[in-house]
């Protein structure tokens, strides 16, 4: 018989069980806009404390020994908290969530959790889009390949998240292809007075292009900012000037931009 590594044991009920953890946290949640037909893509759920405390004050108290209980019970929640709050109402609109690949000892056992709660609440795998941040040094880049893969599988879309401004750029994608790239806002803030970042953003978007992956703009706050990357050819974007991430309700954006 195969010996199961100690936490598979976990089940949905303890991935709630934020006391174990030592700390409690709920989930903010920011619309991607498709900026030529007003349409929410997604949202992204995004890790808040219980009485508003950023993302990284949360973050900061991660540590090797709650890591993966941390990132099961983040998935629960956002899935938990989006249907709660009418989601799935929404046509065709996705629910994006973080992960933290290192966390994720076997993908085919460990998103058991994420199945349960998707069951539960009625959330198609197909809605429901996991981004790995670039900004997180990957320790072993095969493993994360083969989270990937076993996701596809399970019929989640996959996504690298602030892509351009991490560890591993070009060379992570050579390794294997997410189907949604997201722009980090390092190279579109400012972008319509820069004409270095329209070279790189250019590059990024004539990639993707040839490998079929999805292109979304992130940290969008100024007019000029989603004028120059809706010209570029990206339709979908994120930020401050379409709406804030807020806790309680999924914010519908504004689109009266003039």
């Amino acid at each position: 018989m195969t010996k199961r590594p100690p936490f598979q044991s976990l089940g949905c009920a303890e991935c709630r069980n934020h006391e174990a953890l030592g700390f409690d946290f709920t989930m903010a949640f920011q619309p991607i806009f498709n900026v030529r037909t007003h349409a929410a893509f997604a949202y992204e759920a995004l890790v808040r404390g219980v009485n508003g405390e950023s993302a990284g004050s949360i973050l900061g108290l991660v540590n090797d020994s709650n890591r993966y209980r941390f990132d099961q019970a983040c998935r629960v929640k956002a899935i938990e908290e989006a249907a709660r709050l009418g989601l799935l109402d929404i046509p065709d609109c996705l629910l994006s969530i973080n992960f933290l690949p290192n966390a994720v000892y076997r993908p085919e056992t460990c998103i058991r959790a994420t199945l349960e709660a998707a069951r539960l609440t009625h959330f198609p795998p197909e809605r429901l889009m996991f981004e790995v941040t670039e900004g997180e040094k990957v320790v072993d880049p095969e493993h994360l390949k083969s989270i990937f893969v076993e996701y596809e599988r399970q019929g989640f879309i996959t996504a690298v998240d602030d892509f351009g401004a991490g560890y591993s750029g070009l060379n992570l994608l050579a390794m294997f292809q997410p189907q949604v790239l997201k722009i980090d806002m390092a190279l579109t803030r400012g972008i319509d007075q820069d004409s270095v970042k329209q070279a790189i953003v250019e590059g990024i978007i004539l990639v993707a292009r040839r490998l079929d992956i999805l292109v979304i703009a992130e940290g969008v706050e100024t007019r000029e900012e989603s004028s120059t990357l809706l010209g570029m050819g990206i339709e979908l974007m994120q930020g401050y000037l379409y709406a804030r991430p807020e806790v309680g309700h999924l914010p519908a954006g504004c689109f009266d931009l003039g």
